[in-house]
């Protein structure tokens, strides 16, 4: 038997993708801008965030690599014969479905759409370095070029179709955070508030965005020593009077992440408490009033340095003060160039979709002690910005009785 090392297969009709065929048309022609510009011959994709960008098609590894080649003509999703029809389902443009048969198949298939070529894009901040001499002996050892943050600087602008769906999914990540509080009290577990929240987002993600899939919707809620990482799991720690909870809601949709996080008590909050949390408002307020085009992401971070050093708590802070939204997710993307932290310089645009997350960590055993964050999405428009999250914080809102 003869088995074949790639093909093409159609298995069902088109599927409505998140954004319209003129929407990734014009990222196409963006990214051939690169590709003229660089003098190259093709661009091979690879990360999850940027095969979504430009394909609509967001893969699940397991192990497996995929691509989105790009021409000045063709635009191909490489997949594994796992997945079968699915990618060809869920993409823009063409498919291309190799075989485990053989070992080297997927580069196979690669040199296939882009053959003798001399200068090639890729992302190397997502190639192994095995992965990278692999794909550069199969073409022949050409030329090869960084695209990566060419990729990153065009999906920092976001597009009005972007900005919908994003606005979308921050009404349901407050719909989440909304279920959620109903379900605190006294002896309720962590895990068992949580699951109420998820289920919520997803009931309303498959009714606002039917012919999405529904994967990676989850919700963090930490309670008391918990609260001290942002990124804690859940655990099955039950609540007590007086913890601190921090309440976090991500709903996923087509690979767009959004999120609400919240700083909440049970029932009461001592002093010590009341103070930090207090100021870490008044830091957050202060960020959502300063996001404005044409101010810096570390003069943003500058400020709120001085502010936190004004109140006591500029040793307490954790992290940067927030980061753009988008393709999104605890396992891909990232557009590191427009985070709020002291080395970057990367100006505010219109259509940048910003969050403002301040954070400070009062260790166990001090007074005030846990972890305090609040978090909103806020989108820069010319004349400043436009906050997106409407669930209520601070003291007046979040002591939950």
């Amino acid at each position: 038997m003869k088995r074949s090392d790639f093909f093409q297969f159609t298995n069902g009709p088109k599927i409505p993708l998140p954004f319209s065929d003129k929407e990734y048309e014009n990222r196409l022609k963006n990214l051939r801008k690169i590709i003229t510009e660089k003098n190259l011959d093709a661009v091979i994709l690879t990360s999850l965030q940027n095969i979504a960008y430009y394909s609509g098609f967001l893969y699940c590894s397991f192990g497996r690599p995929y691509a989105c080649v790009v021409t000045d003509k063709r635009n191909i999703v490489v997949s594994a014969n796992i997945d079968a029809g699915q990618p060809g389902r869920r993409c823009y443009g063409e498919n291309l479905i190799y075989t485990d048969w053989g070992r080297d198949n997927y580069f196979k298939t690669i040199i296939s759409l882009v053959k003798k070529v001399k200068k090639i894009g890729i992302e190397k901040d997502h190639l192994t370095m095995e992965r990278y001499q692999n794909l550069k002996d199969s073409l022949g050892n050409p030329e090869i070029i960084d695209i990566a943050p060419s990729t990153m600087q065009q999906r920092m602008i976001k597009s009005e179709e972007e900005i919908a769906l994003i606005k979308s999914g921050a009404k349901i990540a407050d719909i989440g955070g909304e279920a959620l509080v109903k379900e605190i009290k006294v002896g309720a577990s962590e895990i068992d508030i949580a699951m109420v929240g998820r289920d919520a987002m997803e009931k309303a993600i498959a009714k606002y965005h039917p012919n999405s899939e529904l994967r990676d919707t989850w919700v963090w809620f930490q309670s008391g020593i918990n609260t001290d990482g942002a990124h804690n799991p859940l655990t099955t720690r039950k609540l007590k009077l007086g913890d601190i909870l921090s309440l976090n809601t991500f709903p996923m949709i087509s690979g767009y992440y959004t999120a609400l996080e919240r700083t909440l008590f049970v029932g009461e909050v001592d002093d010590a408490s009341m103070k930090a949390w207090e100021a870490n408002v008044k830091v957050h307020r202060h960020g959502i009033k300063i996001i404005k085009p044409g101010i810096k992401c570390s003069e943003v971070t500058a400020e709120l340095n001085n502010l936190f050093s004004e109140l006591g708590y500029l040793h307490r802070r954790t992290f940067g003060y927030g980061h753009s939204f988008g393709l999104l997710s605890p396992y891909y993307g990232r557009e590191g160039k427009l985070e709020f932290r002291e080395d970057i310089e990367t100006v505010l645009k219109p259509n940048m979709v910003v969050s403002m997350e301040p954070m400070i960590f009062i260790p166990e055993g001090e007074p005030g002690a846990g972890g305090y964050r609040e978090h909103d999405i806020l989108v820069v428009n010319e004349n400043g910005s436009e906050d997106i999250t409407k669930f209520p914080f601070g003291p007046e809102h979040n002591v939950i009785k």
